[in-house]
């Protein structure tokens, strides 16, 4: 008799089979469905979630003792034994990510000298304090007096005001980052101060900023530009800026989703709640009301056994999980006609997005259709998640009665889907995920964007799932499906693999490209697909799986493909070696026994790294979800192709 112990596999346990380590996951994830359909796991990121959510009830003064005392507890339990905090599992102390940690913990009464606070102060000091922290960090710090408005990037809320034509218009910036700026230049315009009951002026070095660049660089001509820009915000046309501050709060308005957020992420949420508040609006206004009642619903409280804790989810993603979990239940075997299959997909039918949205500036002919990532984000519906979604409604659609009335609603849903995506394709013959043609890179140089992908030009990861789709969807020799094709052959990196713009990093890429060239005409044996397969068995870990450290963002060079094993990143090189028909070799053999092997032995796995993307080099995301249904579909799919 076996025993196990917090739900992971005991030693001598003898190894399940594929089949057995296969009803086990479809099991365990069944136990996690919503009665009403779908699923939903935490996504994880990095404690400025929590530290800014503070300081944003601290500035407005309706921080409480509870919340404080429970984020606070948060963030000590995540901070690791250098004293420093990092933005991902395993990876390097982030400066700006310790410096807000370490200003909440001594407003909420931590003692700057305690043993805790004393190291993250010299890694703060080590690494130059202050003085270089990202411009976020830094906005934060002059909202309280620590930090002068005068030494932060200028954005003037006028450009609210500029064509969709003339660059560095609204629109020439990713939805996310559209929707953070635009509140932010009324923040800046304004320049609050609201002086903590702190000082922090123990994180400073005094060091002098770095020279300016070159005048005939961009940065050097941004940084110029932004000392003009500042005089203008001294002498700026009264009338002007106030109109202009309006017309950015009417855009905000416009832009929240029903359940409170913008966008349903973090930055442009708590940035709108700010620029809305200071405008005049008071905390019991509807649109405050709502996006307060949101972020509540967006907490995440939890009793440990040093006491109840309280964290952020900077976004959440139903859509995205349900639809990953579908397709994980129909590669299991689980046929379309089974409840839960049913529920999920009538609760995707529910989510499909009929109504425009920013996209629609750039394709302003285009009929709505798709879905989005999150509850409620009617306005930024991605080719990414609809691809997914298609595809997996496409299938239990396949195995229904021709009268059901789910096919009939699934056959409309899909056909408006497909006509949305393709519609979205970017001129290069690309996908990016938002916004059809966001390509203009002028916005990376100003001196503001020093934190995070701030457009959404075509990615290879997006690209190969839509392509995969439309190649299922019976259209592989379609002009539109070959341009994807080009596109992914053009952008293949020279060792082989291909970049993920949306999880990590190249082994993402690469076990999306590979399945999507196949399924679209492209042979197994061509020089671009054994490439493929070539640095996926190459950079196989000795224990059978696959994993890759986020650095490979930063420095490719030396973590590329290399990391600790991980379920989801296994999964993925699986997946690619299996469209490429490499069903016995050995490598994906190994790979097979790696995810049966480190199974728990309640059907799960374990997955500490982060192994999703928010910003590539920036912010990283972990997918709870990922580490149970990607090794399904993996599984599922090596089952079906075995004897």
């Amino acid at each position: 008799m076996t025993t196990t112990v917090a739900g992971t596999r005991a030693l001598d346990q003898p190894p399940r089979s594929v089949a057995a380590a296969l009803t086990a996951a479809v099991g365990h994830l069944r136990a996690r469905q919503d009665p009403a359909g779908w699923w939903k796991g935490e996504l994880a990121t990095n404690v400025t979630m929590d530290a800014e959510d503070l300081l944003l009830r601290q500035f407005l003064g309706i921080r409480t003792e509870r919340e404080t005392d429970e984020a606070a507890r948060w963030i000590r339990s995540q901070q690791r034994d250098d004293g420093t905090w990092a933005n991902f599992h395993g990876g390097p102390g982030d400066l700006s990510t310790t410096v807000e940690a370490y200003v909440v913990l001594k407003l909420a009464g931590d003692d700057p000298d305690a043993p805790h606070l004393a190291r993250a102060r010299a890694f703060i000091l080590e690494m130059g304090g202050l003085e270089r922290t990202r411009v976020f960090t830094r906005i934060w710090m002059a909202l309280f007096g620590l930090w002068s408005w005068d030494d932060l990037p200028e954005l003037p809320p006028e450009m609210i005001f500029l064509p969709r034509w003339f660059p560095l218009n609204v629109y020439d910036w990713a939805c996310w980052a559209r929707q953070t700026v635009v509140p932010l230049t009324i923040v800046g315009s304004l320049r609050p101060v609201r002086p903590l009951p702190i000082d922090i002026d123990e994180l400073r070095t005094g060091a002098p900023g770095a020279p300016a660049a070159p005048l005939w660089t961009w940065t050097g001509f941004f940084q110029r530009t932004d000392r003009i820009l500042k005089l203008y915000g001294r002498h700026a046309v009264k009338p002007l800026r106030e109109l202009a501050q309006r017309r950015g709060a009417e855009w905000i308005l416009a832009r929240q989703e029903s359940d409170g957020s913008w966008g349903g992420i973090q930055p442009p949420w708590v940035y709108s709640l700010l620029a809305l508040h200071l405008l005049g609006y008071q905390l019991d206004h509807p649109a405050l009301k709502a996006g307060f009642a949101g972020l509540d619903a967006f907490t995440i409280r939890e009793e440990t056994e040093a006491g109840w804790v309280r964290r952020l989810e900077a976004c959440q993603s139903p859509v995205w999980d349900t639809a990953l979990a579908l397709v994980a239940m129909l590669d299991a075997g689980v046929p379309a006609a089974d409840e839960a299959v049913r529920r999920a997909s009538a609760w995707l039918l529910q989510e499909e997005i009929a109504v425009p949205g920013d996209w629609a500036v750039r394709r302003p002919g285009l009929a709505p259709g798709g879905w989005a990532f999150e509850f409620a984000n009617d306005l930024y519906p991605d080719t990414d998640d609809t691809a997914e979604i298609v595809l997996a409604l496409r299938r239990v659609a396949a195995g229904l009665p021709a009268d059901d009335p789910l096919r009939t609603g699934i056959e409309g849903a899909v056909s408006r889907g497909v006509g949305w995506t393709v519609g979205m394709q970017s001129a290069d013959g690309g996908w990016g995920a938002f916004d059809a043609d966001n390509t203009r890179t002028l916005a990376n140089k100003l001196p503001f964007c020093d934190f995070g992908e701030v457009i959404d030009p075509p990615s290879a990861d997006v690209t190969a799932h839509v392509v995969e789709m439309l190649a299922l969807e019976g259209r592989a020799g379609d002009q539109v499906t070959q341009r994807g094709v080009t596109w992914l052959l053009r952008n293949q990196e020279s060792d082989g693999s291909w970049f993920g713009r949306w999880g990590a990093n190249y082994v993402y890429g690469t076990g999306a490209a590979v399945p999507a060239l196949v399924e679209a005409g492209v042979d197994a044996g061509a020089p671009a697909i054994r490439a493929a397969v070539h640095w996926l068995v190459a950079h196989q870990n000795t224990d059978g799986g696959w994993g890759e450290d986020l650095r490979s963002y930063r420095d490719p060079e030396n973590w590329a493909g290399k990391g600790a094993s991980t379920p989801s990143q296994t999964a993925w090189a699986l997946l690619a070696l299996l469209a490429a028909g490499e069903t016995d070799h050995p490598a994906t053999r190994a790979g097979v026994d790696h995810l049966i092997s480190t199974q728990r032995a309640d059907g799960g796995w374990d997955e500490d790294h982060f192994t999703g993307t928010g910003f590539p080099g920036d912010f990283y995301i972990n997918y709870h979800l990922y580490r149970l249904v990607f090794p399904i579909t993996a599984l599922g799919r090596y089952l079906d192709v075995t004897p």
